[in-house]
């Protein structure tokens, strides 16, 4: 597949605060700030709005819903898509298989536990990728699944030696990764890079619970411990979902998990919108994507999810570069025009 994604080392004079469509903080370009960051050679988007997107208590895709979905996310430029999890009933895996064989020019991944069998329903949806999970804190490992650390690693090793082994793209997903033990977390880590050679590793902040500056730090471990991509997957229990996000990015991971309009369970996942177009007016870091096409998937999301997107939500709120009062009143009708053509929004 040829990839839509464009280097992130940009050439300093391309790294523009102020273009003919944003103006930004000019201290976001200074070299001192920027001499904080360590940024990725690229960095990709997977989508898991039909999978974790799905789990926000309310919504239900059918088949036809996620076979549009994953269309519009294709016609964004989003590099990876995380179609479902098979295993989850008939339908499910119906979606997925459909959605693999559509060549939307998007890699297809699905997702697993950290079992033999989920393996073999990905296999036979003919998807590119795999994400494997399996639970990484001692609460979850000891209270939630009754058993102990040795049996999780094990069974966790197993799997992802099983995909592996038949040709698949292997992302290991330890979730509730920021309220692990570092010792655990990191010979766990160093086992699925070792022994079963993912092709990379999640840092998941599962509960939202962790600071920017945390985050940071622990994306950081993780990329001096192994010398394989890392992902950062975040939700937005305390509103930090996009913080941590590109947080991880400015220290190094290669790949976002983003959700669209944020869905997700409980408070939601990161909101694709607001990391894209951070990642390219705040950062210099254009991603590849057709981003005119946002705003149209956004109002594709909302209907078919039956979630209406909060009318001050950032990016795709209907009322987010509206204003009525104060100085920015008279730029308001320039501005707002010229965001909502970035946005593929029609002016009105």
């Amino acid at each position: 597949m040829k990839s839509a994604i464009t280097s992130c080392k940009v050439e300093a004079k391309q790294l523009a605060w102020k273009t003919d469509r944003w103006l930004v903080s000019h201290f976001n370009y200074l070299n001192e700030v920027r001499a904080l960051f360590q940024l990725p050679e690229k960095v990709e988007i997977h989508d898991v709005t039909l999978r974790d997107g799905e789990q926000q208590a309310g919504v239900v895709f059918r088949k036809d819903d996620k076979i549009n979905i994953a269309c519009a996310l294709g016609e964004l430029g989003v590099h990876r898509i995380e179609a479902g999890m098979p295993a989850v009933s008939t339908e499910d895996f119906d979606a997925v298989k459909t959605i693999a064989g559509l060549r939307l020019g998007s890699n297809i991944f699905s997702f697993c536990r950290a079992r033999k069998e989920d393996v073999d329903l990905a296999l036979k949806c003919d998807v590119s990728g795999v994400v494997i999970e399996s639970p990484s804190s001692d609460i979850l490992i000891e209270k939630g699944f009754l058993w102990t650390r040795e049996q999780m690693a094990d069974m966790a090793i197993d799997a992802l030696n099983y995909a592996k082994d038949h040709g698949l793209q292997v992302v290991f997903f330890p979730y509730d990764t920021t309220r692990a033990s570092w010792d655990f977390e990191s010979q766990l880590m160093k086992r699925a890079v070792e022994e079963a050679h993912v092709d990379s590793l999640v840092v998941v902040d599962t509960f939202g619970n962790c600071l920017p500056q945390a985050f940071a730090y622990l994306v950081r471990k993780v990329k001096d411990l192994v010398k394989v991509p890392v992902e950062v997957h975040c939700h937005n229990d305390l509103g930090l979902a996009t913080a941590n996000t590109l947080a991880g990015i400015s220290v190094g991971a290669e790949v976002a998990h983003t959700t669209l309009n944020g869905l997700g369970e409980r408070c939601g996942n990161t909101p694709f919108a607001e990391v894209a177009i951070c990642l390219l007016t705040l950062y210099g870091i254009d991603s590849g994507l057709r981003y005119g096409k946002i705003y149209k998937t956004s109002k594709l999301v909302a209907e078919l999810s039956k979630s209406p997107v909060t009318p001050s939500k950032p990016v795709v709120g209907e009322n987010c570069f509206a204003v009525e009062s104060g100085i920015a009143a008279m730029f308001a009708k320039r501005l707002y025009d010229a965001c909502r053509n970035l946005l593929g929004k029609v002016s009105r």
